[in-house]
């Protein structure tokens, strides 16, 4: 009898050895038992789940109203039906998401900081609309990204579910250009440009991560890590048929504005801008081939297998 008492209250207290003790591994509310990528290599960047807000209805201001931004600034350029934004990385240094829409096409626009890369996908996934959060976790220093229907959780540069019911599926990638806005305003004159009016408050005129991008440090732990090129050193990521290939901005022809390369079987044409550090990949029949422009560690933590392009 006194046995039995005793595993009783062992039982209530949570002390008794066996199922009752697993505990789930959850970090900012997430649960990662069932994670594609090791829970430990999922980090807590700091802010809590949608301690960065995700932008739901981005307000836009024609290109003559955006004095606000400097020719030299880095903005994320779409074009889609006929309509060009620019989405100044200003503001997504405080925001990483943006959840818009092209004419009835939804689109979720990302940026993550601290590996430089800006991508742009498809707000249908696993056949429905889904909103995306910033779920304020990191993996090899990517942001987690988020859909509010489902709660899993998304890999920015895998374009991928790595927790959660939609564990396994893909983003849908859409171009972008990763450019100037000089430059972005050049080649779109009629584009429209995100506003500062967010309905947060938040100094855009500061850069909270100002010094970063010239430091060869990176604040949270890889899976892996390539010495090849600097960290910080910026480069073309492509991906074609699951294999991959970098094209370090140094490592482009000086004289030149192009290139042809082959690649996983297919001819591609890289086009690109050394002074704005833009480019773009298109394939043998001049479509455009989403890619990604990130830091160099990046890019080598996810795809360790990766080729380079050299001179």
């Amino acid at each position: 009898m006194i046995s039995n008492r005793l595993e009783y209250r062992l039982i209530l207290m949570g002390l008794l050895l066996g199922p009752l003790q697993a505990t789930a591994v959850e970090k900012n509310g997430f649960l990662l038992d069932d994670a594609l990528i090791e829970p430990a290599d999922i980090y807590e960047g700091g802010p809590p789940r949608d301690g960065i807000p995700a932008l739901d209805d981005p307000v836009f201001v024609d290109a003559e109203d955006g004095g606000f931004i400097r020719g030299h600034d880095r903005v994320l350029g779409l074009n889609l039906n006929g309509i060009a934004k620019a989405y100044p990385i200003r503001i997504l240094n405080y925001h990483e998401v943006v959840n818009d829409s092209f004419d009835g096409t939804p689109v979720t626009v990302t940026y993550c900081p601290l590996c430089g890369s800006g991508m742009a996908f498809s707000s249908v996934a696993a056949g429905s609309f889904k909103s995306f959060g910033v779920s304020g976790l990191l993996y090899n220093s990517d942001v987690l990204l988020y859909d509010r229907e489902t709660e899993s959780l998304w890999s920015q540069i895998m374009g991928k579910a790595v927790s959660g019911p939609l564990k396994g599926e893909e983003l849908t990638p859409i171009a972008l250009t990763h450019t100037t806005w000089k430059d972005w305003q050049t080649t779109h004159p009629g584009t429209l440009v995100l506003s500062t009016k967010t309905g947060h408050m938040r100094n855009y005129d500061r850069d909270p991560y100002e010094g970063y991008a010239e430091t060869s440090g990176v604040m949270f732990p890889l899976r892996h890590t390539d010495s090849r090129y600097g960290a910080k050193e910026l480069v073309v990521g492509v991906e074609i048929d699951g294999q991959f290939k970098a094209y370090p901005f140094r490592s482009l022809p000086r004289q030149q504005d192009s290139l042809n390369d082959k690649f996983a079987g297919e001819e591609i044409s890289l086009v690109y801008d050394r002074q704005n550090k833009s480019a773009k990949v298109l394939d043998s029949r001049g479509k455009e081939i989403p890619t990604v422009i990130l830091y160099w560690f990046a890019w080598a933590a996810f795809h360790p297998e990766t080729q380079v392009y050299e001179k």
